[in-house]
């Protein structure tokens, strides 16, 4: 593990500086106390960063549970109460690892994890957009399009226009600037500034610039653009910051319905990213996902009995760690320490840190998520790929990201059965033969009652007169459904003039009798002819 330190090193400081702001933020826009999202982005790095089989993969808390959370803490009486589903989900978790659930993982299109990757990028960059000009709000850190403000996404965009911080505007501009500098030119020129990372250069620089300002009345940025980790007085009121399950509620209905939630969507979730985080990989790691459920699992349980938010592997750290050449997973682990210790140490220093800094590297790992290149790449892929790609896409941007998947799936889904409604078989043509014209129809591998349609039509359309061939020689799986179309053209056939030679594994017949006995069909059961 740690023969990639050189790489894994600097990558996990980068991730440290895109986790620390999405941890605090998470827990705000989730109604949960601050140190919560800490303890989730710990619990995710150490805990889940060890036990995971992935590389590159980095867990923490999610934006996709903000809504669930802020909901739950209301209506089980307070995060105490919440705390137990948090821990019954990681259980939950643990099962679904056990019963191998995380073959779902690999069921979803790739046209809908590029949507989704996309679609992220696009949204980190739309919330960031605030943060990054001096206009704080809860709302930077929740991928939902409508805000529970009453506004959304791109109102607060329009809000923003008039609440411009120039302090804030200024040092993330310039930011935004050195990050692409030191990428584009720099790093390319020393292998020093590839060992040091410009995110760790322009949060030194942000920290320079809140010191030095700190006097001005136009340049001084207040606490509101400032990172805001809790300061605990002395060892007693660091431990005070942890909270505890409430296991007198265990039996109210409504934490397990709150515990499975949580289990299902961080779950689906978990293989969501993982499956992302996988095609991103340069190096094409393969994750197993019973092993992932089972990490997520035990993380979860931990968070949830130290006082943590619910924890899923997330993209936005994830993608993070793969573009700041991380390695292995102790780029994951280190990242974990690294906010350990930050907040025990020196919270006071972060605390100097400008929203705005921070903001300039998410919109940096967003843009590399939503690259305008990879729409084009897609629509010329063709419109099988284009249309899931960009209806994920659009789904999440002005949805949420689970409904923008379920949208995206959907689409996918309808695309796989035109797919097999055209490719369930092909005709051949040839001249009149006897008087009467010769069509070889030959159906596919596999043909089920999602080609009824296409199948059913081209029977239809034969002209009166023909000498049908029909070759099943290579078909291994005929559904019942087709070979009930195929006993209703005998009447047709006899009606039009049509013969029939059927060739198949089981032999060939002249104008079969009966199709069902042909293939001695079993009562309401398929036909395997492999």
């Amino acid at each position: 593990m740690f023969k990639n330190i050189k790489n894994d090193l600097p990558a996990s400081i980068v991730v440290f500086f895109v986790a620390l702001p999405l941890c605090l933020g998470i827990a705000l826009a989730s109604g949960a106390p601050l140190f919560s999202g800490l303890i989730a982005g710990i619990v995710g790095g150490i805990v889940v960063g060890s036990l995971s089989g992935s590389k590159i993969g980095v867990s923490g808390p999610a934006a996709g549970l903000a809504a669930i959370v802020l909901t739950a803490i209301g209506t089980l009486g307070g995060y105490e109460n919440f705390l137990v589903a948090v821990v019954l989900g990681g259980a939950i978790q643990l099962i679904f690892g056990i019963l191998k659930a995380g073959i779902i993982g690999y069921y979803f299109p790739s046209s809908v994890i590029k949507g989704m990757l996309t679609g992220i990028g696009i949204i980190i960059i739309l919330k960031q957009i605030p943060n990054f000009f001096g206009y704080d709000e809860a709302s930077a850190w929740d991928l939902e399009f409508f805000e529970i403000d009453g506004g959304n996404t791109f109102s607060e965009l329009f809000t923003m226009l008039s609440n411009i911080h120039p302090g804030a505007a200024l040092i993330g501009i310039v930011s935004l600037f050195l990050l692409v500098f030191w990428e584009k030119i720099l790093s390319k020129k020393s292998k020093l500034f590839e060992l040091i990372q410009g995110p760790f250069v322009v949060v030194v620089l942000g920290i320079i610039f809140y010191t030095v300002v700190q006097g001005s009345d136009i340049l001084s940025i207040g606490k509101n653009h400032m990172v805001s980790v809790p300061i605990p007085e002395n060892a007693s009121d660091f431990l005070n910051q942890f909270s505890f399950p409430n296991f007198s509620v265990i039996t109210n209905v409504d934490i397990w319905v709150t515990a499975f939630t949580i289990a299902l969507v961080a779950s689906l979730e978990t293989l969501l990213c993982v499956e992302a985080s996988d095609k991103l990989d340069p190096n094409k790691n393969v994750t197993p996902t019973n092993r992932e459920l089972l990490a997520q699992g035990t993380g979860n349980m931990i968070s949830g009995l130290i006082g943590g938010l619910p924890i899923t592997q997330v993209i936005v750290r994830s993608s993070a760690n793969i573009q700041s050449g991380g390695k292995s997973k102790l780029s994951t682990i280190l990242h974990g320490f690294m906010l350990l210790i930050s907040v025990v140490l020196i919270p006071k220093l972060l605390n100097m840190i400008p929203l705005s800094v921070l903001a300039a590297i998410l919109l940096l790992v967003g843009y590399k998520l939503a690259k305008p290149g990879l729409f084009k790449e897609m629509y010329h892929l063709g419109w099988k790929q284009w249309v899931p790609f960009i209806v994920t896409v659009l789904g999440i941007v002005f949805t949420d990201l689970l409904f923008g998947i379920g949208l995206g799936l959907m689409v996918g889904i309808v695309v796989i059965l035109l797919k097999s409604y055209q490719n369930s078989h092909f005709l051949h043509i040839e001249d009149k033969s006897n008087g009467k014209h010769k069509i070889k129809m030959t159906l596919a591998e596999e043909v089920t009652f999602f080609n009824k349609g296409a199948i059913l039509n081209e029977l239809d359309s034969l002209p009166r007169d023909t000498y049908l061939e029909l070759d099943l020689i290579k078909t291994r799986y005929l559904d019942h459904d087709i070979v009930e179309i195929l006993e209703d053209f005998l009447h047709k056939a006899k009606e039009r003039n049509i013969d029939i030679k059927l060739m198949s594994k089981r032999g060939i017949v002249e104008n079969p009798s009966s199709f069902i006995r042909f293939f001695k069909e079993r009562p309401k059961s398929n036909l395997s002819l492999s």
